[in-house]
Order: C-alpha cells, then sequence, then structure tokens
C-alpha cells in the first residue's frame, strides 16, 4: 500500500508543478484492487484518522459505474477550466480516442461536493475517459492513475492550444 499512497502523492505534486491545479483545488483517486488501507471505503465512510476531499462521492460515483477505471484526476487547470466558464467547447482531437464527437463531452454546472454533482457527472461520463464540469473545471479517468494524469495533462495543452488559435483568429481583421 506505500507504494500506492507514494503514486498518490508524485501525481499530486505533478499536477501542482505543473499548474493543473492551485491551492487546495483538484483531487486524485486511485483504486487499488486486492488492498485494504483506501483513505475512504466503497460507501464513502471515513476511515481513522482520515479526511477524504469534499469531492470523494464524485469519485465514487464512477468507481461504481466503471469497473474500467482505477485512477481518477480532478483538475482546475487555467485554459481547460477557462473553456468551461464559457460557452466555448474544447474540440476531440486524436488523443481522446475516437472521435464520435466534435467536442468533449461537458455537464452543466452543479455545486462542488454534491451528490447532484456526483450522479451528474457518473451518468455524463459513460464510455468517455474526458468529461468538462462547467463553471468548475475537468474530470479525466483512466485504467491507471497515471493514464488520468496524462490525458489531463493533454487537456490542458489542448485547450491552450486551442485558446491561441481562438485569439490569433479574432485578431485578424485587425492587423
Amino acid at each position: 500500500m506505500e507504494k500506492n499512497i507514494e503514486e498518490i502523492i508524485n501525481v499530486s505534486d505533478y499536477l501542482y508543478k505543473n499548474k493543473l491545479v492551485a491551492g487546495k483545488a483538484g483531487n486524485v483517486s486511485a483504486r487499488f484492487k486486492g488492498e485494504d488501507g483506501d483513505l475512504v471505503d466503497q460507501q464513502g465512510n471515513l476511515l481513522p484518522k482520515r479526511k477524504p476531499s469534499s469531492e470523494v462521492d464524485l469519485h465514487l460515483e464512477i468507481y461504481k459505474k466503471r469497473s474500467d477505471v482505477n485512477g481518477i484526476v480532478h483538475t482546475h487547470s487555467p485554459y481547460a477550466t477557462g473553456f468551461a466558464f464559457s460557452s466555448k467547447r474544447i474540440k476531440r482531437h486524436e488523443g481522446f480516442g475516437a472521435i464520435n464527437t466534435p467536442f468533449l463531452e461537458d455537464i452543466e454546472y452543479e455545486a462542488p461536493g454534491s451528490m447532484k454533482l456526483a450522479k451528474s457527472a457518473s451518468k455524463a461520463i459513460g464510455d468517455e475517459d474526458v468529461l468538462i464540469l462547467k463553471q468548475h473545471g475537468v474530470l479525466c479517468v483512466g485504467d491507471s492513475l497515471k493514464e488520468a494524469t496524462l490525458l489531463a495533462t493533454f487537456v490542458e495543452e489542448t485547450a491552450k492550444t486551442q485558446f491561441i488559435t481562438y485569439m490569433l483568429n479574432s485578431t485578424a481583421d485587425l492587423i
């Protein structure tokens, strides 16, 4: 279990150092099959001397619906979250899997930490691996915590490129 806790710490450090989260924003979780010692049980009950993120229900609801998910990363990265607060959507690119829809899936705003958010997100994520939480942030899932983390990085880089493209296109008439 020590190795798994170290992975969560390393991912959290990576997210912070790469400005995908700031301060106390964002959270990560991992499902460790066949191991005891999760910070919360599958019903969301706190284990002694531990306090999970306020978004624990968000993570648990997704784990309940998606047996293939073993890692979840929820970020408030600046560019992707900027899109979440705007009317613009992030375009789907090859790195997000098959392009069945033109944009990344999103859901309407629900209060952070609420069961409404948890239920809405777990329903909307379906077979997707990225979900934009309107006026909130980004949720990425993967078969490992590493995969979810790499996906969160890819989402932010995609949003940054798309933002720059919008800015360059919007100023074309001014030059």
